[in-house]
């Protein structure tokens, strides 16, 4: 019987493709999207003047956004650009500019519950690890602390929909680069790791089912991998155990009638982008963050994994964990015109004090959550619980 018989992959979303010439120009203001050049064009004098305007009358305002694409025939990269353009020097009558705007802006929607959506992220929590944090039953006591936090946020929030995503290293292990340290550090064995994070994650999606319907997914990682003498083997995505955990609680959810849907990666890839509210604007990728030796250097991942189409290049966000620290970074613009971000997730461990000895970096124990509003762009707003 295959391990995965009920569950299936998320889903695989194409980034989207929207790259149309085109000029919106009323006389003022106005948006220009160009075709495709071969090489950057030293300006867009002959793009304006093919659209029917005078360069020496209107101006491109900055940020200049770039999309770019490569031809099925000859293999050829494509680069088209997208700015505002505004009429130099227009005469505005600025009492009646606001007076008029005034006028004509729509009131404020107000929100309902199925407008909203929590999404909750433990990440690095390494059940059965000890350091100078504590050992498991430290481990515990803080998680239930966090979980308090997260339930007493759902309660009041009136949410529609809960997104859990376990961003990896749920358990230590025992084969992780430093795997003879863990056979004096770790007070769990491996069987018994998973246990209690199953226990603990089912605990979780408990409490937070009370409120709306969770959708829960579970990233591959390095200490969960399937590792023999410490290199990684059998399927990159399957044979991992945080997604094995992911396939008890869909069984124990349907056993039980909880209303939770399940996400794991594609069997060759190690995470996943699933649309938060079915309607395509917010695609919240998962990535555990092993994949790079640094965190400087997941921006550049996402960024190529962008350029060669692959799953992440969908994502609207993008949230990782494995560097056991909180970080947050604006990376351009997503397809529904919003900022398009990068979200490091906290960690909940009991210390990674060999990093601490190598960086002097101590991080503080949280599980990073953040709300999700229907059609509206994302702020960048987090709460650490």
């Amino acid at each position: 019987m295959p391990l995965l018989e009920n569950l299936e992959p998320a889903k695989k979303i194409e980034a989207p493709k929207n790259f149309r010439p085109s000029v919106e120009f009323d006389g003022t203001e106005g948006t220009a999207t160009t075709p495709g050049y071969k090489e950057e064009p030293e300006n867009f004098d002959d793009f304006l003047l093919d659209a029917g305007l005078d360069p020496r009358s209107v101006e491109v305002i900055p940020p200049i956004r770039t999309s770019k694409w490569q031809q099925r025939e000859d293999g050829e990269w494509l680069t088209s650009y997208k700015f505002t353009l505004r009429a130099k020097n227009p005469e505005i009558n600025l009492p009646a500019l606001l007076a008029e705007v005034k006028k004509t802006r729509k009131p404020k929607q107000r929100l309902t519950p199925s407008d909203k959506a929590l999404v909750v992220a433990p990440a690095d929590w390494q059940v059965g690890k000890v350091g100078s944090k504590g050992n498991t039953q430290d481990l515990i006591n803080r998680l239930y602390d966090s979980f308090d936090r997260i339930e007493e946020r759902a309660k009041k929030g009136k949410y529609d929909r809960i997104i859990i995503i376990d961003v990896g290293d749920v358990i230590e292990g025992f084969t992780s680069k430093a795997n003879y340290q863990q056979l004096q550090s770790n007070d769990l064995s491996p069987m018994q790791q998973v246990d209690l994070a199953a226990s603990l994650l089912w605990e979780l999606i408990k409490r937070l089912s009370k409120y709306a319907p969770v959708k829960y997914g579970s990233v591959a990682s390095n200490h969960c991998q399937n590792r023999f003498n410490g290199q990684q083997v059998g399927q990159v995505g399957l044979d991992d155990w945080g997604v094995v955990i992911a396939q008890q609680l869909a069984r124990l959810s349907k056993e039980v009638g909880l209303d939770v849907e399940f996400f794991v990666p594609q069997p060759d890839e190690e995470g996943f982008v699933i649309d938060v509210f079915d309607d395509g604007y917010h695609l919240l990728g998962a990535v555990h963050g092993h994949q790079v030796s640094r965190p400087k250097l997941l921006p550049d991942w996402w960024t190529k994994q962008a350029f060669g189409n692959n799953w992440a290049s969908a994502a609207s966000i993008l949230l990782t964990g494995h560097f056991h620290h909180t970080c947050l970074l604006e990376m351009g613009t997503a397809h529904h015109g919003g900022p398009r971000w990068w979200l490091q997730a906290s960690t909940s461990d009991n210390g990674s004090d060999w990093y601490a000895r190598h960086s002097g970096e101590v991080s503080n124990n949280a599980i990073t959550c953040f709300e999700l509003h229907k059609e509206t762009a994302w702020q960048g707003e987090i709460y650490r619980l």
